[in-house]
């Protein structure tokens, strides 16, 4: 026992540096998840260069994280870091594809697997706000791309059939995209739908307009 209070000692000065390196990273973490929301308003907004912009501060924020979590690979592990690195994930993943770039890969982005599919398949939602904003001015091709972007993604995460413990609950994640891809679906056939009967209109009344000269 006459090591007792070195031993506690020891284990003390361990745990205030994890608690240190937790309180720091929850911090980061907040940054990191801000900043990304920030680029995602950004991007539907149009605002593409602030959009990257933030996306390097999201980054360099997201890169010391990690640094400071090397040695505690459990915290690295734990919700709040993983959630924070899914919407890392999830801005560049939307940026990308409003911009018609290639999909970042996850070694690029520096995020896990179960991360990333998490990111891409919330992405794939954020791209229904975009199809929404796009068909307010009337139907177009590139609301189109866009629904084609959210149904490949789905069809590519639905294949993952994989113990929710292994993809950081992507299934529910992806039952929720499902009805997302519908709604935005029928909304994109309302106004192809409202944009044919348009032409069809001015057309006719083109018609007559010609056949009362």
């Amino acid at each position: 026992m006459d090591n007792l209070d070195k031993i506690a000692e020891d284990i003390r000065a361990l745990l205030q540096e994890k608690n240190t390196v937790r309180d720091l990273t929850l911090n980061r973490s907040r940054e990191l998840i801000r900043c990304c929301a920030l680029s995602i308003r950004a991007t539907h907004r149009q605002e593409y260069a602030e959009a990257e912009a933030l996306l390097a501060t999201a980054r360099a924020a997201a890169d010391a994280m990690k640094a400071d979590l090397a040695p505690h690979p459990d915290l690295y592990y734990t919700g709040y870091t993983q959630d924070a690195l899914k919407e890392l994930a999830e801005a560049h993943i939307t940026f990308a594809i409003v911009n018609r770039r290639a999909l970042p890969t996850p070694p690029e982005l520096g995020v896990d697997s179960p991360a990333y599919l998490n990111g891409l398949c919330e992405a794939a939602s954020e791209l229904r706000r975009r199809c929404l904003d796009i068909i307010r001015h009337g139907h177009s091709a590139e609301a189109e791309r866009l629904l084609a972007a959210m149904d490949d993604i789905y069809g590519t995460l639905v294949t993952m059939d994989f113990p929710d413990a292994i993809t950081g609950g992507l299934r529910r994640s992806t039952d929720a995209l499902r009805a997302v891809l519908e709604r935005t679906r029928g909304d994109l056939t309302n106004s192809l739908r409202q944009a044919q009967l348009e032409t069809a209109l001015q057309s006719f009344e083109g018609k007559l307009k010609k056949e009362s000269e």
